[in-house]
């Protein structure tokens, strides 16, 4: 496995929107995705923080997919 990059949390809307996820709700400071194949995960925006490279590991197994194929959509 290579080295996962830390991200910030617009980083990955931007690749979620990318891969055709839209934001169906937010609730306080997470912002939920979901895709037409029924697909979804939480995206947690706390001023300050990036996304760690564990959460990406666990947002990436959410929409199953690997991390390697979540991040080439950066």
């Amino acid at each position: 496995m290579g080295n996962i990059p830390v991200l910030k949390s617009g980083e990955i809307v931007a690749i979620l929107k990318r891969m055709g996820f839209a934001e169906i709700r937010q609730r306080g400071s997470h912002k939920q995705f979901r895709d037409k194949k029924g697909r979804g995960t939480t995206v947690p925006f706390h001023s300050g923080r990036d996304i760690s490279p564990l959460l990406l590991r666990q947002i990436a197994k959410d929409i199953g997919v690997t991390v390697e194929e979540l991040i080439s959509y950066r």
